[in-house]
């Protein structure tokens, strides 16, 4: 897949192509090594519950595409492996990971939410991304971590560069991620000397039935994906749940006179325009027919969810907004046991996010200057996001 194809301005265009001309379509990764396109809803659907479809680059065939390259200090997280090893993990994590301490946070993310907004003043412009998307996601998932408030910019910086690298600067990457390692790496030391009531503390003392703990490399993998997953998704869908209402007056007026409509207009916003296009890299371990195509053992498979949810045949009329639709079913947060493990935080930032930039500023509107979307495949964000208020 090209990005002047149009897949970063203009992807729901794109996909509406391939869903129309075939269910599966054989692609150019973003590395250049090919890889299968699913499209239609219940095909993605399907394939995101397929345990014939493995998430471990061990199943992955010479030569296709395997996704992001990461050390293997990082690289052993939820996203890359099957059961049972990832029902171990996730068991583990959901133990320290509960409704319960996510319930607990609504208060401080709101008290955030708060204290940004103040900052910005009673009117004026700014870039919503850099105010207020991007620092209330960072402030939450690090403080759920129990990360120092002077560690944070420059994990921001790290994320960004991973998610969207630079050509001009082809060692950056390898330079973020050397310097995210190193910084996990201390933390965790720091964190085994002095714990605390946060997160990762949690996650190094949670034990199985068996007395079982997780390894250095699981441990310090997991506190990078819930950084990063937990950090640039929720970015991406405050932001693009803003945009959307600001392009669509009706639904903002609809929903200025009712904000108890949050937590259903949040899947909408989830399903219109969601976070993450595409799904995690799959490998067949044997043969698979998908849509009457059948694709070979460890080829790469990659599901878009972002197709999906603008599927006729599931959502009808998918190209409009509708705070009053019944969006549940979307794929935006997944499906099937891989189901993201962070979906109730970054619902819950969302709806506390929206209500109190709504409820502070009654005269909220887009401001000057052209919309520019984030040269990502892997998020669907924007890189500055101007409002007047």
């Amino acid at each position: 897949m090209d990005p002047a194809d149009g897949l970063i301005d203009h992807p729901y265009d794109v996909y509406r192509r391939l869903r129309d001309t075939a269910p599966v379509h054989r692609i150019t990764g973003p590395d250049g090594t090919p890889a299968w396109l699913v499209t239609r809803y219940e095909d993605v659907r399907a394939a995101l519950a397929d345990p014939r479809l493995s998430l471990d680059k061990r199943n992955a065939s010479a030569g296709t595409y395997k996704g992001l390259s990461l050390p293997p200090a990082l690289d052993a997280n939820l996203l890359n492996m099957d059961p049972p090893d990832h029902t171990r993990i996730r068991r583990l994590v959901g133990r320290a990971f509960t409704p319960r301490r996510v319930q607990q946070l609504r208060e401080p993310i709101r008290r955030t939410a708060d204290r940004l907004l103040d900052a910005l003043g009673p009117h004026g412009t700014t870039d919503l991304i850099a105010s207020y998307a991007a620092p209330l996601p960072i402030t939450v998932i690090c403080d759920l971590l129990g990360i120092p408030e002077e560690d944070r910019l420059d994990f921001r910086q790290w994320t960004d560069t991973l998610t969207a690298p630079d050509p001009a600067r082809p060692d950056a990457s390898k330079e973020a991620m050397a310097a995210m390692l190193g910084f996990l790496t201390r933390l965790l030391a720091t964190k085994r000397r002095a714990p605390a009531d946060d997160l990762l503390s949690d996650l190094i003392d949670v034990r199985d039935e068996d007395g079982g703990r997780l390894s250095e490399d699981e441990l310090m993998s997991l506190a990078f994906l819930i950084l990063f997953a937990g950090y640039e998704n929720t970015v991406q869908l405050i932001g693009n749940a803003v945009l959307a209402l600001l392009q669509h007056p009706d639904q903002l007026a609809a929903l200025r006179k009712d904000l108890a409509q949050l937590p259903a207009a949040v899947e909408e916003f989830a399903r219109y325009d969601g976070p993450a296009p595409l799904g995690i890299r799959r490998f067949p371990v044997e043969d698979v027919t998908v849509a009457g195509v059948t694709i070979p053992a460890g080829e790469t498979v990659l599901v878009c969810p972002a197709a999906a949810n603008r599927d006729p045949a599931r959502f009808p009329d998918p190209d409009r907004l509708d705070l009053s639709r019944d969006a549940s079913g979307h794929l935006a947060l997944g499906h099937g046991i891989h189901y993201c493990l962070g979906a109730p935080l970054a619902r819950a930032e969302t709806e506390i996010a929206l209500a109190a930039l709504l409820e502070r500023f009654p005269e909220l509107a887009l401001g000057d200057g052209e919309l520019r979307w984030r040269p990502s495949l892997r998020a669907r964000g924007l890189m500055a996001l101007p409002v007047r208020y």
